[in-house]
């Protein structure tokens, strides 16, 4: 086909798109955002500018997915992020437990390709807005590389999850930029000019053992890491990706309008630091490697910050302020780099924990003066110290969900963002989003509309916790000290009866230990405490603390540190039950203790952490009176997760066959069940690099069936591994019961739930 070459101009292919949300940036936090919105029944447009989805968890950047888990390496017990971050984390374990970065972009992209209200326009940049007035967008133009088609895309709410904030850029939202003063937020560990203001860029590198040997001719830009990066010996022949996060750099620039100035710095070190390890001489272990990935996007920390209604800062977190309008969480430690990254002398990050997680507040995902822009990952309304915290990405994405959640009910009531805070609408937004799996620490779903709440339930059997198992029983010194986590009730503490055996004469110390705040982890409190002498050889421990407890939480039986003294651990699991170690964990700067430093307003306490499996086995200990906390009634209390207690009905193990009955006066008709399950909230499910040894969580129950008062099979599930079920019935369900029999997850592990819900 001939074009004629005459004078008539030309124009790109225009394609008009009308949504009722836009979401700019197809990083983790837009792709939680496109789905939950998606879900709720908005017609969503999702716009990203790179190919794959995922932003920093993608293959183009390779960075694990890591939130308020913080590697297991906090207090933060049973906090991974729920909804449908939870999701995507649990269906990667699953599908690819390898942490294959290849393979979470696959499953991201099916994830949201099977949502028939998103519309995903890949390789799509938005380069131009247009208002309607001064507070409002009205649409936004946006071009694909790929197609050569240019965008229009129309709507009346607009999300920017483009971590720059392009979106709210354009629009002129109030923004920040840069490290405030101490004075402003009160904040003690606001840094000073010679610190730096920004946090800056990371490339990684992966390698791979061909099995013979290999040979590294650098490229001419490479630098001589020997003579220009002070921690040059930090690099080793073992460590790639993104265990390599500090080679850092850009903090002094403009991290958004220099990145490709900083790719290429970033550039010459990888290239360096792999002529380092290979022509050396070092590293004769890194003889048969090859380079086998270089990123070509840098990982972007910090940039813009846009102002909304409420701006957080050092103490929302270390504080653990509560917020009326709390919609999600966070629990990373406030985690600060040096702005000259790897050139710094200077250790590469400061990272202070809060005892607990922290609230996040409504009013910091929506711009103060644009008035239909929502605001979700790292652009959040927050201090540059309390970014530090809030920039992770299952945080991101976990506020990004309720952004998206709040976009629904805007339309829903033809509002504005700032208008569901100020019309009384939080608590429904509160409820919805608690109804989509999103934990709100100190909240509990109460939903009139779930036909639960109105049924008389009752269970085949109820485990009543007098102790662990000691079939296939383990013997451990204790190297480290040891805490078994116990849920125990308001009133008589029990008797703790435990074997122990000395390999020396020598003296055991125990303590009973509980939070100064309700909720937390941290065994901070000291309730009674016994030095016991022992001879060597086995002793039957009778452990009588004769406490009275005020109130329904976890206390920490605990063992300090004795190589002379063995516990007998057991391979039995029981959902809420946990055992910590006060042990180190350099990943996310756990040296078994926080000390602060004077002046910089955050607490010293001790980590008391678990063990990843297959570790982390419970004591065996014997109690005096039952543990009467797994009960039936749990599965309508509105919590989904251990909090004060494990919020889980469990099943006596002996029990061959676990049933839940549900029924009701009057006939129901039944179209949809949620049953939320137990996939772990304490394992931290790293997205990339690392491996875990499990595709299914061991609480988690496989094969379940639900029948009516007929004993019709109205559902049946033979592979279940997801952490929540909504079964919409093909066909209504018109019934007097429901009955939800369930196989125990193992020998070793009873069969739990956390909620049944039925509308």
């Amino acid at each position: 086909m001939i074009y004629s070459t005459g004078g008539k101009k030309r124009t790109l292919k225009t394609e008009f798109v009308s949504a009722e949300l836009v979401i700019v940036g197809g990083g983790l936090a837009g792709v939680c955002a496109a789905i939950t919105a998606a879900r709720q029944d908005m017609k969503v447009v999702l716009i990203q500018d790179r190919s794959v989805l995922g932003g920093n968890a993608s293959s183009e950047v390779r960075l694990w997915i890591l939130g308020a888990t913080s590697h297991m390496g906090n207090n933060n017990r049973w906090s991974r992020e729920g909804g449908v971050i939870d999701e995507l984390l649990v269906e990667n374990m699953y599908r690819n437990p390898e942490g294959n970065a290849v393979i979470l972009d696959m499953i991201m992209l099916d994830k949201v390709k099977q949502e028939k209200n998103i519309t995903l326009l890949l390789n799509t940049a938005v380069y131009e807005i247009a208002k309607e007035g001064e507070h409002l967008i009205k649409e936004v133009y946006a071009y694909c590389s790929q197609n050569s088609t240019q965008y229009q895309v129309k709507s009346p709410l607009f999300c920017d999850a483009s971590g720059d904030g392009v979106l709210g850029f354009l629009s002129g939202a109030a923004f920040r930029m840069g490290a405030e003063s101490k004075e402003e937020f009160d904040e003690l560990m606001a840094p000073d000019t010679a610190y730096g203001e920004l946090l800056g860029h990371t490339l990684y590198f992966y390698t791979k053992d061909t099995g013979s040997p290999v040979s590294f001719i650098p490229p001419a830009f490479a630098i001589d890491v020997t003579k220009e990066v002070p921690r040059f010996k930090n690099f080793n022949a073992k460590e790639h990706g993104c265990k390599l996060w500090w080679v850092e750099y850009g903090g002094r620039l403009d991290t958004v309008h220099d990145t490709e100035e900083i790719k290429w710095e970033l550039w010459k070190v990888i290239y360096g630091v792999w002529d380092y390890i290979k022509n050396s001489g070092n590293f004769p272990e890194a003889d048969t490697l090859t380079l086998e990935w270089v990123g070509m996007i840098p990982g972007k920390r910090e940039s813009r910050r846009f102002e909304g209604d409420y701006i957080m800062s050092q103490k929302d977190l270390v504080e653990q302020r509560t917020h009326g309008d709390a919609v999600a969480f966070g629990g990373w430690s406030i985690d600060l780099h040096p702005a000259d990254g790897v050139f710094s002398e200077k250790q590469p990050c400061n990272q202070w924990h809060s005892k607990g997680l922290f609230q996040i507040p409504y009013r910091s995902l929506y711009s103060k003066n644009i008035h239909n822009l929502f605001l979700a990952g790292r652009i959040i309304s927050v201090s540059h110290v309390a970014f530090g915290a809030t920039r992770v990405m299952a945080t991101c994405a976990y506020v990004a969900q309720a952004t998206a959640v709040a976009a629904a009910l805007c339309h829903q009531y033809g509002v504005n963002p700032r208008a569901l805070n100020e019309e009384g609408k939080m608590d429904i937004l509160q409820r919805t989003l608690m109804k989509t799996g999103q934990h709100i620490p100190g909240l509990c779903l109460q939903d009139r509309t779930d036909l639960m709440q109105q049924a008389h339930i009752s269970a085949s059997s109820t485990l009543y916790f007098y102790g662990f198992d000691s079939e296939g029983l383990l013997w451990k010194n204790i190297t480290t000290s040891v805490a078994q986590m116990i849920p125990v009730m308001k009133g008589q503490l029990p008797v703790f009866n435990i074997q122990v055996e000395a390999v020396e004469n020598t003296v055991l110390q125990v303590h009973i230990a509980t939070s100064l705040r309700l909720g937390n982890f941290t065994p901070e409190i000291i309730l009674g405490r016994k030095e016991i002498q022992l001879t060597t050889g086995k002793h039957d421990l009778s452990l009588d603390f004769e406490l009275d407890i005020d109130n329904e939480q976890y206390i920490f039986l605990t063992f300090l540190s004795n190589e002379n003294i063995r516990l007998p651990y057991s391979q039995q699991r029981i959902t809420g039950m946990l055992s910590v170690f006060n042990g180190k964990n350099k990943a996310v700067s756990n040296n078994g203790k926080q000390v602060a430093v004077a002046g910089s307003g955050v607490d010293s306490f001790e980590f008391w952490t678990p063990q990843r499996r297959p570790e982390g086995h419970n004591l065996v200990l014997q109690l005096s009176n039952p543990l009467n906390c797994f009960s039936i009634d749990n599965i309508r209390n509105g919590i989904e997760r251990p909090t004060t207690q494990p919020n889980a009905w469990v099943a006596d193990p002996s029990d061959v066959e676990p049933k839940v009955k549900i029924r009701w006066d009057e006939r129901q008709v039944i179209q949809q069940i949620d049953i939320c399950f137990d996939t772990d909230f304490d394992h931290a499910m790293e997205s990339v690099l690392m491996t875990h040894p499990e595709r299914r969580m061991p609480f988690c129950i496989k094969r379940f069936r639900i029948e009516d008062d007929q004993g019709n099979v109205i559902y049946k599930e033979e592979e279940n591994y997801r952490t929540r079920r909504v079964i919409q019935l093909e066909y209504p369900c018109e019934t007097h019961s429901l009955t939800l029999f369930v196989d125990h997850p193992s020998a070793d592990v009873p069969a739990s739930l956390f909620a049944i819900r039925c509308y």
